[in-house]
């Protein structure tokens, strides 16, 4: 058995996740992709030491920043302590709110491995993505049914399989669920401005952990191009300490960010006909996705 919980930043799964994991005598496996990374802590709201104590935590600081995680490597990995805790009889959590992590183990997605090929993009990113999406359609006539025209980043992809493997990378998709039951619980809040209220509270709370001293120290040991330097929360305070904008801006361009990223996270989950929703402002949410786990682990 699996038991997932997912949703957008801010909607309390680690929180929950930590309380259900208690109660199940059970471990919890993250999917989330800026925490797998080591000293990416307060900007990625990474559960803190005394959380960790509570419950043993899973592809937690897991890898140096300057390594690059590929959901090929993510899928493996979950895949193998799921196994790992189901031969132990445990029913593992997975939680987080990397939609493509979750989807790749629930629906057991082929995912070609072919690990990024920096060179090889950065040739076909020169020949612009009109002429990438050309040679694409020429190569491979079925992945361009599924990508747009303009969506350069998944061209790119399928070209740089193609090249690497010979084979194209329709060929090389498809989904292999696993067979084990699975529970999917989804937290969302029904109110946005509860949602924005908490996204605010978040963003006040990383600033007095000391967000701006984390992003110092990363950008002086990794460099500041380091791309995970460029993700939500690390790009707006790197601004802010390189001079570019205020502190007050920095800090009003996050929580406008993500919102923004919270309402992709949304629409993803959304899509997904197997999640179960739970509102996370639910005075008793605990109490009914407990009833609900329980339920699910007596009927299967």
């Amino acid at each position: 058995m699996l038991i997932v919980i997912c949703g957008a930043t801010a909607t309390g799964k680690s929180g929950l996740a930590i309380a259900i994991a208690q109660r199940l005598n059970a471990e919890i496996i993250s999917a989330d992709s800026r925490q797998i990374y080591r000293e990416f802590d307060i900007a990625t709201a990474k559960v803190s030491s005394s959380e960790l104590a509570l419950v043993p935590h899973h592809l937690v600081s897991t890898y140096d920043p300057n390594c690059t995680v590929t959901a090929a490597q993510y899928q493996t990995q979950a895949q193998a302590l799921i196994d790992k805790f189901q031969v132990r009889g445990m029913t593992p959590l997975l939680v987080g709110g990397t939609g493509l992590y979750i989807k790749s183990v629930v629906k057991g997605m082929k995912i070609p491995r072919v690990p990024p090929q920096m060179d090889l993009r950065s040739q076909l990113t020169n020949l612009g993505q009109g002429q990438c999406y050309q040679i694409l359609q020429h190569l491979d006539r079925e992945a361009t049914m599924k990508i747009h025209a303009n969506d350069a980043i998944r061209t790119i992809r399928a070209l740089e399989v193609y090249y690497v493997t010979g084979q194209t990378i329709s060929s090389q998709q498809g989904e292999y669920p696993p067979s084990y039951p699975i529970l999917q619980i989804g937290l969302d809040c029904e109110s946005l401005d509860v949602l924005t209220h908490r996204i605010k509270q978040r963003t006040q709370q990383m600033l007095e952990l000391g967000w701006e001293d984390e992003v110092k120290y990363l950008g002086t040991k990794y460099g500041w191009d380091l791309p995970l330097l460029d993700t939500l929360g690390y790009a707006e305070m790197r601004q802010y300490i390189q001079g570019e904008i205020s502190l007050a801006e920095a800090i009003d361009l996050t929580i406008v960010h993500t919102r923004q990223f919270a309402k992709r996270q949304r629409t993803w989950f959304a899509s997904i006909p197997e999640i179960e929703w739970f509102d996370s402002n639910d005075p008793i949410l605990l109490d009914r996705v407990w009833a609900r786990v329980q339920q699910f682990c007596k009927t299967v």
